[in-house]
């Protein structure tokens, strides 16, 4: 029997092209799905078609990621059907629907850290010799030849992935995907990790799958993508279809119109607060060679933007503040006093709070409840006698609810069944409910739609009336442009350029960032 991906074997899709008339691979006609009283999917109906890129767009908690379930196996629907090549079919769970063809590369990666990247290509699936032992030669050749299929001919497949970066360990999930024939791969929000080169590259994956003819559903905030690799676009709106339109035939004001039910302005509606005095002063900062005589001041009321590439030492610096690494060199003032922060109690201690990047593995524990999470950096301050009082946690919890129109059952839900825009309001819920003077965003706003972003942008408005010094930390030179009264610029561990909002120009602050040296 050839094994799912051989150098003998040509993949089977290969050469097909997108018909305008081809019928779709995978249907979804009026899903529907509840859990208990909730209806999250409402007559939803979505198709796609070999050799599309067919994006799913909606606001956080509009119903993608329950209807991508639906297609991967992993959630049946209440109605509706899923078909596949054109005959109703029941998934009885991931396994059923891969083995169809159906193929998920999720937002948090599912690799095996600790196994090779041949290893986590074929998991499940290995090529066994005729004894029936593993083999191995064939596994490594295999994977070989789909990872150069992708153009990845610098990715060993003998080297464990704890050692690869973000984007090599998504393009060992793609090869994953595709070692078991896939047809349909589904890719929800894959560029929110990445640097803008890996995005590149990544785009230019799926243009290359897209003309073998696989189909992709592509989940994505992004306009720029979506405009740029995508042939059909649907909009989910309260678990509802509003559109399915060709790409070619809508705007982005359109899309964020169909997506929010409303037309949003201002995407960055930075007021103008009255700047209070200094809060926060760093002077000759450093730590292990990652952040380098590092001195600026913020005040309280304003929002100091830090821009820089990736390897900038932009989450560095704000680790050291916060005292997960804490400082080698320099000194931090409060309020014009040297403090010492060598460990994160200090920085809370202190009425610091850093929102981390990654809020999967840094912010939340997302098998426990959004009452869990919102009480977890105060639970000294809820305990009495080692006993937590779930009383005062229940109401901390419905508070940031109510607060935050975080879109939830209530305080008892699992964070891990939120959309990715509500858990990022969590996570900033726990670390307001600290009382903290100066708050730290390190990419506020990743992996959220346009709706949770407006909202944020408001929060940090609101926020800095009232007297917070606010640190934000984006890859996105829009929203750094556009949130912040100044903005500090990072090359390789150092601080190169301080600017005005008045004076930061994109041209400005991207020369500072590349360079190392203001224009």
């Amino acid at each position: 029997m050839p094994r799912p991906w051989s150098t003998a074997t040509p993949f089977r899709w290969k050469g097909a092209s997108l018909r305008t008339e081809a019928e779709p691979i995978v249907a979804l006609r009026a899903i529907e799905k509840s859990f208990g009283p909730v209806s999250v999917l409402k007559g939803v109906d979505f198709d796609l078609r070999p050799g599309e890129v067919h994006a799913l767009m909606g606001e956080n908690g509009a119903g993608k990621s329950t209807l991508i379930r639906i297609m991967s196996g992993a959630h049946q629907p209440n109605a509706g059907t899923v078909e596949i090549d054109g005959r109703a079919r029941r998934l009885d769970g991931p396994r059923d629907a891969q083995d169809r063809g159906i193929a998920v590369v999720h937002q948090e990666l599912l690799l095996f850290p600790a196994l090779t990247v041949a290893e986590n290509i074929f998991t499940g699936h290995a090529p066994r010799t005729p004894r029936g032992t593993l083999d191995w030669g064939a596994m490594r050749r295999d994977a070989r030849a789909i990872l150069d299929r992708l153009d990845c001919p610098d990715l060993d497949v003998d080297e464990t992935v704890s050692k690869l970066s973000v984007a090599n360990r998504q393009r060992v999930e793609i090869a994953r995907a595709l070692s078991r024939n896939a047809r349909v791969l589904v890719m929800d929000e894959p560029t929110a990790a990445l640097a803008e080169a890996d995005v590149r590259r990544l785009l230019d994956v799926v243009r290359s799958l897209r003309a073998e003819g696989v189909g992709i559903v592509y989940v994505s905030h992004r306009m720029n993508e979506i405009f740029e690799i995508a042939d059909r676009v649907t909009v989910l709106r309260d678990g509802g279809t509003i559109a399915t339109r060709p790409v070619g035939e809508v705007t982005e004001a359109a899309l964020v119109s169909m997506m929010v039910g409303r037309d949003i302005d201002e995407l960055f509606p930075k007021e103008d607060i009255p700047i209070g005095e200094t809060v926060l002063e760093v002077r000759g900062l450093a730590h292990a060679g990652k952040v380098r005589d590092v001195s600026f001041a913020v005040r309280a009321g304003e929002i100091l933007g830090i821009a820089g590439l990736v390897g900038s030492g932009r989450t560095e610096l704000a680790q050291t503040i916060f005292g997960v690494t804490p400082a080698t060199e320099g000194e931090i003032l409060i309020d014009g006093r040297p403090v010492t922060v060598g460990s994160v109690r200090e920085a809370i201690d202190r009425r610091i709070a850093y929102v981390p990047e990654d809020r999967a593995q840094h912010g939340l524990v997302r098998p426990q409840t959004i009452r869990e999470n919102v009480s977890m950096a105060i639970l000294d301050r809820l305990t009495r006698r080692s006993v937590v009082d779930t009383s005062r946690e229940t109401a901390l919890a419905e508070d940031a609810i109510r607060r935050f129109a975080i879109r939830a059952r209530g305080p008892g839900q699992v964070v891990a069944q939120l959309s990715g825009g509500n858990q990022q309001k969590v996570v900033i819920a726990k670390w307001l409910a600290t009382d903290p003077r100066i708050l730290i965003l390190d990419e506020p706003t990743r992996g959220v739609d346009v709706g949770a972003k407006t909202e944020i942008h408001k929060l940090m408005n609101q926020l800095a009336r009232q007297g917070l010094a606010i640190i934000m930390i984006s890859s996105e030179l829009p929203e750094v442009l556009g949130m912040s009264d100044r903005i500090l610029v990072m090359n390789g561990g150092r601080m190169t350029a301080i600017l005005d909002r008045s004076e930061a120009t994109p041209d400005t602050v991207g020369t500072a960032m590349m360079t190392g040296h203001a224009a």
